[in-house]
């Protein structure tokens, strides 16, 4: 499954960051962040919970760039 969430974020580097931690987080299969749109779509890996998993991909990005926002 594939969801696109608004995001928050002040420069295309935090975008960055963002986009890695959304990664790295267990339950994602891929993740992509437009800073220009912001906007960020991720997919998920089949039979994650996806409000469980967006939740650590919103803790895993404030720990990266704390003043990001991924509204779920």
């Amino acid at each position: 499954m594939k969801k696109t969430y608004k995001i928050d974020v002040d420069c295309a580097n935090c975008a960055n960051k963002m986009e890695e931690a959304a990664k790295n987080t267990a339950g994602v299969a891929n993740a992509t962040v437009n800073f220009m749109t912001l906007k960020m779509s991720v997919e998920f890996e089949d039979g994650s919970d996806v409000d469980t998993v967006m939740a650590e991909v919103l803790k895993n990005c404030k720990a990266v760039e704390d003043d990001c926002e991924i509204y779920l």
